[in-house]
């Protein structure tokens, strides 16, 4: 699980597109952690690329929210909570402010999505 990251920076790394350049460093990062326990680097605060810091509260987010085999999916409040109780720890504060700050619109998102 840990190798994952890696492997997908890897495989992203060398393409020609901004796009997919990007992507590679969201790969990398999105295990990071705001206080730097996280993976694989240990990187903390404004070291993790902000695609990292923004990618990883969105993959929190939806893995708190979605039904998984060894889970029920969280209330989407319940999930909001977390990511407030996880600022400064897990997430960076000013990416949890603005995520939380447009709870209408990401409801709105998940809405459709579940359609």
């Amino acid at each position: 699980m840990q190798r994952h990251p890696q492997l997908g920076h890897n495989l992203l790394k060398d393409g020609k597109s901004p796009y997919i350049v990007m992507g590679a460093e969201v790969a990398l990062t999105h295990h990071e952690r705001y206080d730097g326990s996280g993976y694989p680097a240990g990187l903390a605060a404004e070291q993790i690329p902000l695609s990292g810091r923004i990618v990883c509260l969105a993959d929190v987010f939806d893995a708190l929210i979605s039904k998984r085999p060894y889970k029920d999916a969280w209330h989407v409040d319940e999930a909001f909570a977390n990511l407030r109780e996880e600022s400064g720890k897990m997430f960076d504060p000013e990416i949890v402010e603005a995520f939380c700050s447009a709870k209408d619109e990401v409801l709105e998102i998940v809405e459709r999505l579940a359609d």
